[in-house]
């Protein structure tokens, strides 16, 4: 499970959510470190799954160019979280338009619906739908999903079976790798927020 590189909103802490943001050139860089370091795994058969929003689609296209047979798929499984109307917004500015639902944000993600957007188990409903469709239909091969901050920490909450109010004790850097493995039946965590690969980039 990846993280998508970095984009110029990243840089300047605007919500991005739903808004179909581009990769950046150091995030460009960042998903060619990610092909290298998938690379170095030996993945068996990978298909890579990504969200339909560019800067996850150009992470993917450019992270599986080391596997001439892998094929990229997109699906609104892993579509980013619905900000609503704080898409496209800086986060400063949305601290003062929206003061006592920005502070719960951050003590309570829980307990937060955004203004005409989603909610923390609504992303996890669909999220994990997917990864159990994707993994079940690619049960010899590696399955390399990649999808946004909000998605992956809410995925991993509820797979790790933590609560969403977790959601913050989770890092996940642009483009980070995660690395679970399915036995019996349920996820273990084998790698979290790892961007190693990223050092020589800095």
């Amino acid at each position: 499970m990846l993280r998508h590189g970095e984009t110029s909103w990243n840089r300047e802490k605007i919500f991005r959510g739903q808004a179909d943001v581009p990769l950046n050139d150091y995030g460009r860089r960042q998903a060619k470190a990610l092909a290298t370091a998938l690379n170095e795994k030996y993945l068996q058969h990978p298909v890579f799954i990504t969200s339909p929003l560019q800067r996850s689609r150009e992470t993917a296209e450019i992270a599986a160019g080391c596997f001439p047979e892998a094929k990229v798929h997109t699906s609104r499984y892993f579509l980013d979280i619905s900000y609503g109307k704080w898409e496209g917004q800086p986060q400063e500015k949305i601290k003062k338009l929206y003061p006592e639902l920005y502070g719960k944000w951050i003590e309570q993600p829980e307990k937060v619906v955004f203004p005409e957007g989603e909610c923390l188990e609504k992303v996890a409903d669909r999220a994990e739908k997917g990864i159990y469709q994707f993994i079940l239909d690619n049960p010899k091969g590696d399955t390399i999903i990649i999808a946004h901050q909000a998605i992956n920490k809410a995925l991993l909450c509820r797979l790790l079976g933590a609560g969403m109010q977790s959601f913050w004790k989770l890092g996940q850097d642009t483009a980070c790798l995660n690395q679970l493995q399915y036995l019996n039946g349920f996820f273990v965590l084998v790698q979290l927020n790892d961007t190693c690969h990223l050092d020589y980039l800095n």
